[in-house]
């Protein structure tokens, strides 16, 4: 047989070329092939490949994302976990006969357990909803089963696709409880990098506790704090961003399985929808529940928009975060070099010695992208029209590359930048000492006015606050000394009660 020639995604095992006048990848098939057919006739497909007919035309249709659906291996699992609770309601339910049942059943648990996902190539961006998605699913699991029992891949007509695989199924159902299911996976391993990143700027908060810092407001010098608050601050932060994330888990766990085409649950028995999202229980070990209206729960993606709310709120903080720790690094001679970032590669080309805070800039992209996604989920929920949003994909694809993104984010800033971040407290020492912002830990004792003539006194003059206020008989030096002390200015021990105010030299007593 003459090699078969069409394009296809690179992601395909066989020799890649491509040519700069046509950008559609194309794949020389040189080994033997297999005829399958489908409703707009037959097609060629590699005898050695597991998927079959529509796959190969989502393959020639969608050459546009350089990505197959495996690059999320969290959704070829979820899809698989959603077919062998589909084989095993329709068999409990009578549907599908056992051993078709014991097929698919073990072909979708070897999915589970990590093999043939390499099998798993059309596009993450595609149209029809999804269904080229399903339908390579569909493809892969028959053909593993029919490998199973000991038959060559491609008898349809002993295990089929469609009257088997998808059986009591549509792509309008089972697509989107796979995402979900695939996005819940993905955020529970997003959501333990988080934490250990909370917990290392935790650690970084009680290592830093006792060293005092000058607080900034609008870029310009505030009040005394530490640098240990300041840790612990984007610690708090990071934990409430957990709590949010945690609690769209709770969202994604309705789903519309057993709607089948619009939510009326045509082509499935009655008691379909029940069994199958029990057996998806079990099998997947959350509590999963059925939409209380499925035609609404096909229809609707606000769950998405919601969760991509949450990720996206997570991820402009974390950014927020990041740009601290390059503000409060940088320097690190004419910049605020309050903290020094772990070095972890030349900085430039030109300018020997330049290190730059390469993991923070990173970091920040990564929200940058997920903020971007945010926007292209909203737009495809709104334009998804009647029963159907047509664009559940590149909504699919958006949240699936932010939550991986975010992940590999926070362990990259987690362990290639936090846990190996130092303080400069000579120099932050010396910025307290000079700084003009702690006379306002004196306003209880001398007064706004006065304080406010000694702080343009102490900036014109470069002179330092404490020494002022004795020369200025408004307090002995043992008192300014007690309250601008570390834990006072910090606000770790909070002044409790007022202390005399020393009377000035010539003026009379109240």
């Amino acid at each position: 047989m003459e090699p078969y020639v069409s394009t296809i995604r690179p992601s395909h095992p066989t020799a890649v070329s491509e040519s700069a006048e046509d950008p559609v990848l194309t794949a020389n098939f040189q080994g033997p092939t297999r005829t399958e057919t489908d409703s707009l006739g037959s097609v060629e497909v590699p005898a050695d490949a597991y998927w079959g007919v529509h796959t190969m035309r989502a393959l020639e249709n969608f050459p546009i994302s350089k990505r197959p659906i495996s690059v999320y291996p969290e959704l070829v699992v979820a899809l698989a976990q959603v077919k062998q609770a589909a084989a095993r309601a329709n068999k409990e339910l009578g549907a599908l006969e056992p051993q078709k049942q014991k097929w698919i059943d073990e072909a979708c648990q070897r999915i589970i357990d990590g093999e043939f996902h390499d099998q798993f190539v059309v596009g993450v961006i595609q149209g029809g909803a999804g269904t080229s998605t399903n339908m390579n699913a569909n493809e892969v699991i028959t053909n593993v089963a029919l490998e199973i029992s000991g038959h060559p891949k491609g008898r349809y007509d002993l295990l089929h696709p469609i009257d088997d695989v998808n059986r009591s199924q549509s792509t309008n159902d089972t697509y989107p409880t796979a995402v979900k299911l695939a996005m819940t996976a993905s955020l529970t391993t997003m959501l333990i990098q988080l934490d250990q990143l909370r917990i290392s700027f935790g650690r970084k908060g009680r290592e830093f506790h006792e060293v005092l810092k000058v607080g900034r407001t609008q870029l310009q010098d505030a009040v005394p704090m530490t640098l240990g608050q300041e840790f612990h601050s984007f610690a708090t932060t990071l934990g409430e961003d957990i709590a949010r994330l945690r609690e769209t888990i709770k969202l994604l766990s309705e789903v519309n399985l057993g709607a089948t085409a619009i939510g009326t649950g045509i082509t499935a028995d009655p008691g379909y929808a029940a069994a199958v999202v029990r057996h998806l229980s079990e099998i997947t070990g959350q509590h999963l529940e059925t939409a209380p209206d499925l035609v609404e729960a096909t229809s609707d993606t606000g769950v998405f928009m919601t969760f991509s709310s949450a990720l996206k709120r997570s991820a402009i903080k974390l950014s927020k975060i990041c740009n601290d720790l390059r503000l409060l690094s940088s320097g690190p001679q004419a910049g605020l070099a309050e903290i020094n970032l772990p070095p972890k590669q030349a900085g430039s080309s030109i300018m020997p010695g330049k290190v730059n805070p390469v993991i923070p800039e990173a970091v920040s992209q990564v929200a940058y992208a997920v903020a971007g996604a945010d926007v292209t989920v909203m737009m495809a929920a709104e334009n998804g029209q009647l029963q159907l949003n047509a664009f559940e994909p590149v909504i699919a694809h958006s949240l699936l590359q932010s939550i991986t993104w975010m992940r590999q984010a926070c362990w990259t800033l987690r362990v290639n930048c936090v846990d190996g971040i130092t303080a400069n407290t000579e120099r932050l020492e010396a910025q307290v000492a000079s700084s003009v912002g702690v006379i306002t830990a004196l306003i209880p004792f001398i007064g706004y006015t006065e304080a406010a003539k000694l702080a343009k006194q102490a900036l014109a003059t470069g002179r330092p606050v404490a020494d002022l206020v004795v020369e200025a008989g408004l307090m002995t030096r043992e008192d300014v000394t007690r309250q601008l002390s570390p834990s006072r200015l910090s606000g770790v021990h909070p002044i409790t009660q007022t202390i005399a105010v020393v009377q000035r030299k010539g003026e009379p007593s109240d």
